[in-house]
């Protein structure tokens, strides 16, 4: 006992104290427009504009929860996020992970200026590429469509997908595949049978990411869609803004309601997350 005391040194004890202070003010730090956003989505439109404003609502309200379903639809909205999201997810990570096998497992002429090739669209800025689409789409009958959109998402979630699988595929031992082949299994079946259950919580990760950008994205769903059957939550949420007048509490509850999808994939899913963000991480 006086050995483990002794071990216990007082610069220890304020290096502790100092980090837990520092992660309970940026916990605080980052909650604050949640709770700001909470707070404003439950009161009266009038009470929004109050000054100086309150943090408690003097009276409370859902009547914004109420309209963003009842006078914004924002059931078709979340149907269209959803499907188009998970659809996006979905495609490029398997796609990706096709592609990942492919540049891990084998070598060809010109592999090493296609994965690069794969990184240099991810420079591009989506500003650039949105016109270009927007003709495409028009010209084949897909503007407007939710198709459209999920081809629009899956060239920019592709290349990174493919860059994330090949990375989690860049660690299972070639000798699993070799092994495999010796039984007579080929090369579709490790990917599926071997490859894939190894990496899932890589895949995990890049769904993930995928959803995520597909579900968060603004630019593209505003210049690819245009009739109402098509909007998406966050077109749906921008579209709360007026010219002459912003409904603050049903902005916040969009904005709210918009993000609790990723909040709660990220509550369940973050241990396979976390597994798949560090699986690449130590170079044996």
């Amino acid at each position: 006992m006086r050995m483990e005391a002794a071990k216990i040194r007082p610069g220890d004890v304020i290096a502790k104290t100092l980090i837990w202070v520092f992660l309970i003010l940026v916990c605080i730090y980052c909650l604050i427009p949640f709770a700001w956003m909470l707070s404003t989505s439950l009161k009266t439109e009038a009470e929004a504009f109050r000054m100086p404003p309150t943090w408690i609502p003097l009276k409370l309200t859902v009547d914004s929860y109420i309209g963003i379903w009842v006078r914004k639809n924002f059931g078709i909205y979340f149907f269209n996020s959803t499907v188009i999201s998970l659809a996006t997810a979905a495609l490029s990570t398997f796609f990706g992970a096709l592609a990942g096998y492919g540049f891990s497992r084998f070598f060809f002429k010109g592999r090493r200026f296609l994965i690069g090739f794969f990184l240099a669209t991810q420079m591009l800025p989506g500003v650039l590429l949105v016109g270009p689409y927007f003709k495409i789409l028009s010209k084949v009958g897909l503007y407007d469509t939710r198709t459209g959109l999920i081809i629009a998402f899956l060239t920019i979630c592709l290349p990174f997908s493919t860059w994330m699988m090949k990375g989690f595929i860049d660690k299972v031992p070639d000798e699993l595949d070799q092994s495999a082949m010796v039984d007579g299994c080929s090369r579709l079946g490790i990917f599926f049978k071997i490859v894939l259950p190894i990496v899932a919580p890589g895949m995990v990760a890049t769904i993930l990411f995928a959803f995520l950008l597909a579900w968060g994205d603004l630019l593209w769903a505003l210049c690819l869609t245009s009739s109402e059957p098509m909007i998406t939550v966050t077109l749906g949420i921008a579209r709360t803004v007026g010219e002459f007048r912003i409904i603050w509490p049903m902005l916040m509850a969009g904005s709210l309601v918009g993000g609790m999808p990723a909040i709660i994939l990220y509550v369940f899913l973050q241990r396979l997350l976390v597994q798949g963000l560090t699986a690449g991480a130590v170079k044996e």
